[in-house]
């Protein structure tokens, strides 16, 4: 039966992998689920669940019918004493002979099974775990091993399993053998059975997946209910550790990716509901899961079982929000976790470090963490449950790796922390120091203080730097010096994998300086790093080994990762590098432009976009044009990435011409060549016509070249047609249904366009056009953001006749009127938290309108008033009731500036010279009038 069984799912997985087999139907997927479900508990001691043929999608758990289980034998009590080695030893050539799935450790030591009967599970030591129970379990989950204390009955009870492997068994010798091939058989089709679940995982949406969470994934039960079983049924009570990893596997696999679905999850108290919310169920399911895998991870005894619980925690941290759930889940693995980073499995040590590393980086920073950094050294080491015995001592780490750098930090770090970081301690450690023999375990071969700990080992410790330096900067800029030292250490090394993780760690670091010295940024001015320091630290860089892995064109990842490194300057540092080493680094990205990976070139394209932005550099003639150069070469590229690269520096570069208008000094415009920027315009055109990627910082590029022409420019005949062709490229690409980041951007830079005061706009034939296109946009386009763009750019010009005929003054008024009458219209409700921002910006445009109407103009504003008079001075006082925050279309943002504005379009309106007989000015006057008195009479 068992081996039909076998077969039967071997063919299922064959079919699943091989494609063939299409779940498309909600009835074929529940009964290969609920087929599954049954198969992977099919001979489990003492378990024999009743399911249905068919499982159906639901958010609410379902019963699984589970038989009356026999009262326990007395010899399966909780005071029996477990199975001693001598008889394990006994039993282990028959079983291995026999067939038996179970594992060993890496050391040679057997692996037992925990005695069923029992739910308890035998360490080494001595020290005895109790495993929960199917049933209602109470056993807390704590880090200082409360676990431990609680016993709780275990339906397992079948006493044949029990005799089995036991010297004292009734059967003769055929007959233990026997049992022994069944359960070999029977392990191996609950195998089966999870090996065919993880392939049905593959082949289905995760949607999918999730409607059938409660069947498979444990929830809290409800006092004196019993528990369903699920994965983690096998996880805590199988018998065999080869089946308790293919469920961890699965678990893994269902976890993987889950952070939407997971992050409806809320904590709440309020028992007093009718019904449990989904939002609860989920946070129920995710706090039993935190609380199962911690039993699991303290009752294992094989390596291999042991390295899956962790990359489970790991998976299952990695994707749940403890944003919205009560606090001390995190410290419970945190605390579980600190002892197995000395296993002495090598995987089981790198996977603690992977699970360290997620708990860093999980909505980072966190203040549960970050109390969890700053604990002391030794904190959590001692009481370490059932682990302790297994392990090494734990002071190697606490050694200072030598080197000048401790004191040189210690010297010019500012003092954010009263304690220093243990887990950044630990992790320097790792990579630096000589693996000694106590910790070699299952490396042993290697002679201590002669090697390092294994490549998987330091290449995590390296990534958790990492993300510490991204997640808690404030912590780890306390190590910067040291830390650079280990970075040049790493990129020394011949191994390209550790210079990767080097160069990473320190991209990393220079984005955290970078952020500190952010003008939004809140990080108090003497808590940053000095710059000094940051000089220090650059220069230390590019003395070392990173001008050689910028060079080490047989790895171009790494050449790529050195680029990406190097445009993490900060920039009030690179312009105190000394001169050779600021030459260096220039001379270096704009040689390696020319690479033929495209990896590199990518890397490369966006450095130097990064560089043209800096202060020192962005005046110097000569260098934004080799950069122009530069980029305009990497804008032909066959690779998208590179064009995509490539563009976004455009982008930067133009931004810089825009800064540089902006200077007192007009020598930079002066020198700046004219057949460069109709290269650029060129090239800007072709990749507005390119994939959004490209597209979006294309157009942004337009606006700003259109913008930066100078007179000197404008007249020339060959500037005439590309002036013209760049016009109606922003036009098309305002109008085209493009990614809504395309279109917002097009709107942006056909703002920048209407700033420059060379360009004949309202007089121009592609003036009616350009507005023609903005206020379709502004009363229909489905995303708010592009529509606020849109209304910011048509309020820029500064003088009347730049807004054309009266015609064309009258279509661009009632298209503002009709978006502030459509500004609540929307079906995604996503949208709805830019109404205010929409009608602000609608607003500032009418205001600015009517601050440069003509006589011709007034009627129609008249008119449009009469219809709609009270909804726009509606919207009007909340404009200027709500002046208290900015939005990204730049309106003024306090009362004093918006009701001035009101004020200046009064006094505008007023001062024009109506015709004789003509009542609009008076009623547009009246209408300015009434919204300030409303306004002032309401504001006190």
């Amino acid at each position: 039966m068992s081996q039909l069984l076998q077969n039967a799912l071997k063919g299922i997985q064959s079919l699943l992998n091989g494609g063939k087999m299409k779940l498309t139907q909600t009835d074929e997927l529940g009964a290969l689920l609920a087929v599954l479900k049954k198969s992977m508990f099919h001979g489990l001691p003492g378990l024999n669940i009743e399911m249905p043929t068919v499982l159906y999608p639901t958010p609410l758990p379902q019963y699984d019918g589970c038989p009356p289980i026999k009262p326990q034998q007395p010899e399966a009590s909780a005071s029996r004493p477990p199975v001693s080695k001598k008889k394990k030893s006994k039993v282990k050539p028959k079983k291995l002979q026999q067939g038996e799935e179970e594992e060993e450790e890496s050391s040679g030591e057997r692996e037992v099974a925990p005695a069923p009967g029992s739910g308890r599970v035998n360490l080494p030591g001595g020290d005895t775990r109790c495993s929960p129970s199917l049933g209602a379990q109470t056993l807390p989950v704590a880090g200082s091993g409360a676990a431990g204390k609680d016993r709780v009955s275990s339906p397992f009870s079948s006493a044949s399993w029990k005799r089995g492997s036991s010297s004292e068994s009734d059967y003769s010798d055929a007959e233990g053998g026997m049992q022994s091939k069944v359960r070999s058989y029977q392990a191996k089709v609950r195998q089966g059975a999870l090996a065919c679940f993880l392939s049905t995982i593959k082949s289905i949406e995760k949607k999918v997946l999730y409607g059938y969470w409660s069947a498979f994934v444990p929830d809290t039960p409800e006092l004196g209910t019993p528990q369903s079983v699920s994965l983690m049924t096998l996880t805590l009570k199988d018998p065999s550790p080869k089946t308790r990893a293919c469920a961890l596997q699965v678990l893994s696999a269902i976890l993987e990716g889950s952070k939407q679905f997971l992050s409806v999850a809320e904590d709440t108290s309020d028992h007093r509901r009718a019904f449990t919310p989904f939002s609860v169920m989920i946070a129920s399911s995710i706090k039993e899961l935190h609380r199962c895998l911690l039993l699991a991870l303290v009752a294992e005894s094989s390596s291999q079982t042991l390295t899956q619980i962790i990359k489970c925690l790991a998976n299952l941290v990695s994707n749940s929000p403890y944003n919205r759930l009560k606090l001390s889940l995190l410290t419970k693995v945190w605390n579980q976790i600190k002892p197995y980073i000395r296993h002495k499995d090598v995987n089981v040590r790198v996977s603690s470090l992977t699970l360290l590393g997620a708990i860093v980086s999980t909505h980072a920073p966190l203040p549960e963490v970050q109390l969890l950094l700053q604990q002391p050294c030794s904190s959590g080491l001692s009481n370490s449950n059932s682990a302790t015995p297994r392990l090494s001592p734990l002071d190697w780490w606490k050694k200072a790796p030598s080197g000048p750098f401790l004191e040189e930090a210690s010297v010019s770090s500012p003092k954010t922390s009263s304690e220093p970081c243990w887990l950044i301690r630990l992790c320097i450690s790792i990579v630096v120091l000589p693996k000694e023999d106590s910790c070699s375990g299952s490396d042993a071969g290697s002679t201590g203080g002669s090697t390092y700990e294994p490549f998987p080992m330091r290449l995590e410790a390296l990534q958790v730097l990492a993300h510490l330096a991204r997640g808690y900067f404030s912590m780890t800029q306390v190590y910067l010096m040291e830390l650079g030292e280990v970075i040049c250490k790493c990129m020394g090394e011949a191994d390209p994998s550790v210079q990767l993780h080097g160069a990473k760690l320190l991209e990393e670091l220079g984005t955290g300086l970078i952020q500190q010295y952010k003008p939004d940024s809140t990080t108090a001015p003497d808590q940053r790093v000095p710059v000094s320091l940051v000089v220090m630290f650059w220069t230390m860089m590019l003395n070392g080994p990173l001008p050689r892995a910028l060079q080490n064109a047989e790895h171009p990842t790494l050449q790529a990762s050195a680029c990406d490194a190097l445009s993490s300057i900060l920039p009030e540092a690179f312009s105190n590098l000394p001169g050779d080493r600021q030459i260096l680094c220039i001379t270096m990205l704009l040689g390696l432009n020319d690479s033929a990976n495209r990896l590199v070139k990518a890397a490369t394209s966006r450095a130097l976009g990064v560089y043209v932005l800096f202060p020192c550099l962005r005046q110097d003639v000569i260098f934004v044009a080799d950069t122009a150069n530069a980029i305009l070469m990497s804008l032909q590229d066959k690779s998208l990435n590179v064009r995509a690269k490539a563009s976004w520096s455009l982008g930067n570069l133009t931004d810089t011409l825009i800064v540089n208008m902006e200077t007192p000094d007009p020598s930079f415009q002066e020198e700046f060549s004219g057949l460069l920027l109709l290269k650029m315009l060129r090239s800007a055109i072709e990749a507005s016509k390119d994939k959004d990627k490209v597209k979006s910082n294309a157009v942004r590029a337009l606006g700003n070249l259109l913008h930066f022409l100078q007179p000197s420019h404008i007249e020339k005949p060959r500037f005439a047609e590309i002036i013209e062709e760049a016009i109606q490229s922003l036009i098309s690409t305002v109008l085209i249904e493009a990614a809504m980041k395309v279109r917002w951007n097009a709107c942006y830079a056909m703002g920048n366009v209407f700033k420059n005061p060379a360009l004949p706009l309202g007089l121009a034939p592609w003036t009616s056009q350009a507005y023609s296109a903005l206020t379709s946009v502004v009363t229909s386009c489905k995303n708010f953001k592009v529509r606020i763009r849109s209304a910011a750019a048509l309020s820029i010009p500064s003088e009347r006749e730049r807004y054309g005929s009266t015609d064309q003054y009258a279509c661009i008024w009632n298209a503002l009127v009709t978006a502030l009458q459509r500004s609540e219209d929307t079906t995604d409700f996503l949208e709805f938290k830019y109404c205010a921002s929409l009608r602000t910006q609608i607003c500032q445009a009418l205001i600015h309108l009517l601050s440069l109407a003509s006589a011709s103009d007034l009627s129609c504003i008249k008119e449009s008033l009469e219809l709609n008079g009270d909804m726009v001075q509606s919207y009007i006082l909340q404009f200027l009731k709500s002046g208290t925050e900015r939005d990204d279309s730049g309106a003024p943002h306090s009362p004093q500036e918006r009701d001035q504005t009101v004020r200046t379009a009064l006094e505008h309106i007023s001062s024009v010279q109506a015709l004789a007989g003509d009542t609009a000015r008076r009623a547009i006057m009246d209408f300015l009038e009434d919204i300030l008195t409303v306004y002032f009479d309401s504001s006190g």
